[in-house]
């Protein structure tokens, strides 16, 4: 699950020091800064992000109420229940000095949307017992941070780890914002097994709609994207990354494959291809079953020429429907793209198996048969 990266910028600076880390925050793709309230509009100007600031104003998206003491938490439970009232969504930050803290957070945890942990020196301990006692609240945990380092270490704190960070950029300067957030992609991303299936029928099937995919990412050799008529076993699909007599190589994309297919999305979940569209994350993957997050710019649909490809693993066989075209490729065995109009039974190319069934796109333990 992708992890939360909130910038603090509200110390007791000029407007104009603190700015850049603003800029710096929305540049490098965090989620949320923190600002006086005062400040909201001013920020908003800098680029689109969400904002928290200490009390409700234009443009706040959640309010930062802050206790030092087990008095103060008390009364911040008080303000949660009137800002609830008023449809507003809060986060709560304590200071967490001693075990009486740690306890009066847990509670205020049980209230809030967000909790935010900031403990002397950065110890992992009392982070370790709240995620513990609020892992089946609702309540998102986030830990206050200075760096990359204990960024890494929070999140992976009881290998359930916070939802987020709460970055104070201070000490290492606005450079450090994209350091966190980089350090997260790469921590988040999924490594997924990819088996060889034996291709066992490929035959056109006539006219259908088919969907490009068109990302705001460049996709290497070697990358595309998993699509299936059965979210049990997903044909790796290869990008236009390569040259052809045909048409220019357009690697941002991947002509995946007929509507009704399901696309593999980040987190484990899965869409219809019709269902895709623009702002939508899809999961990119190579053939040693790294994957990275992209982003959809764009899903073309068009109706075009169908293949209809199967193939069998183990005795399952699974099947996918596929443009009728010399630049579609799939993903052998050897990790090297192979052309649909080349591909014949007896060939083997990479999938993806799953044994859990879908509910709306999310993986459920049930049995479900798809042919």
């Amino acid at each position: 699950m992708r992890k939360l990266v909130w910038v603090r910028a509200d110390w007791e600076e000029p407007w104009g020091k603190r700015k850049p880390f603003i800029s710096a925050a929305i540049e490098a793709g965090a989620d949320v800064v923190l600002v006086n309230p005062e400040e909201t509009q001013e920020a908003l100007k800098l680029g689109a992000i969400a904002i928290t600031a200490s009390e409700p104003a234009p443009g706040v998206g959640v309010v930062m109420l802050s206790a030092r003491s087990t008095a103060e938490v008390g009364q911040v439970i008080k303000q949660i229940e009137k800002l609830h009232e008023q449809e507003k969504k809060v986060a709560v930050l304590v200071e967490i000095a001693n075990k009486e803290l740690e306890r009066a957070a847990v509670k205020a945890g049980k209230v809030a949307d967000f909790l935010v942990a900031i403990t002397p020196d950065w110890k992992v301990i009392p982070l370790e017992n709240l995620i513990a006692e609020l892992q089946s609240a609702e309540v998102k945990v986030l830990t206050g941070v200075k760096n990359a380092e204990e960024a890494k270490v929070a999140i992976e704190t009881l290998e359930i780890g916070v939802a987020g960070v709460l970055l104070d950029p201070r000490e290492r300067g606005a450079g450090e914002i994209r350091k966190v957030c980089e350090a997260f992609e790469l921590l988040t991303l999924e490594k997924l097994e990819l088996v060889p299936a034996k291709v066992t029928t490929v035959r056109p099937v006539g006219m259908g709609d088919r969907a490009c995919v068109d990302t705001t990412s460049l996709m290497s050799v070697g990358e595309g994207m998993l699509v299936g008529s059965q979210a049990g076993g997903m044909f790796l699909v290869h990008s236009e990354t390569l040259l052809s007599e045909f048409v220019e190589p357009r690697p941002f994309r991947v002509n995946a494959g007929a509507v009704h297919a399901y696309i593999r999305l980040p987190g484990g979940k899965t869409k219809y291809m019709s269902e895709l569209g623009a702002g939508d994350e899809v999961l990119l993957v190579n053939a040693r079953g790294e994957s990275r997050v992209g982003v959809v710019g764009r899903v073309k649909i068009e109706r075009r020429p169908l293949l209809f490809v199967e193939a069998e693993r183990e005795g399952e066989k699974f099947k996918t429907l596929l443009q009728n075209a010399e630049t579609i490729n799939l993903v052998d065995k050897s990790g090297k793209p192979i052309s649909v109009a080349k591909l014949k039974p007896g060939d083997e190319v990479l999938v993806h198996l799953e044994r859990a069934g879908r509910h709306f796109g999310v993986k459920v333990e049930e049995t479900v048969v798809e042919r």
